[in-house]
């Protein structure tokens, strides 16, 4: 079975390319109220989970190198929105907490469990 390749995964590449050219070339100069409130919002499990797992595994937290199970992208979906949309604009007094942004990572999350549970489908086939 092949491992999973946190940061060189397709979709965290593909996901880290487009957070990019959003933040840097069209949220500047695209007036639409998706791209510039939650279009980066749908990118945050498949840009920053891999590189989380990745750090815990490498610090002992996380004992296997397969896919990202249910729990992990549950755990790590609920605590970004707590703290995203709860926390820091309650305590930081930055920001403002948006149902709507949970709403998109959980979107993005999804798209991401897919997919990553399909390519890992698709590597234990060949």
């Amino acid at each position: 079975m092949r491992r999973f390749r946190y940061a060189l995964e397709p979709l965290c590449i593909g996901a880290c390319a487009l957070y990019a050219l959003n933040r840097w070339l069209l949220k500047p100069h695209v007036a639409s109220p998706f791209l510039r409130d939650h279009f980066n919002d749908l990118l945050l499990i498949p840009c920053a989970l891999p590189l989380v797992l990745w750090l815990q595994r490498r610090l002992g937290l996380r004992a296997h190198d397969e896919s990202p199970t249910l729990a992990e992208v549950a755990l790590h979906l609920a605590m970004w929105a707590l703290i995203a949309e709860w926390l820091g604009p309650r305590w930081l007094h930055r920001g403002i907490g948006d149902e709507w942004d949970v709403a998109a990572y959980t979107l993005g999350a999804a798209v991401a469990m897919i997919t990553w549970r399909r390519e890992h489908s698709l590597r234990e086939s060949s």
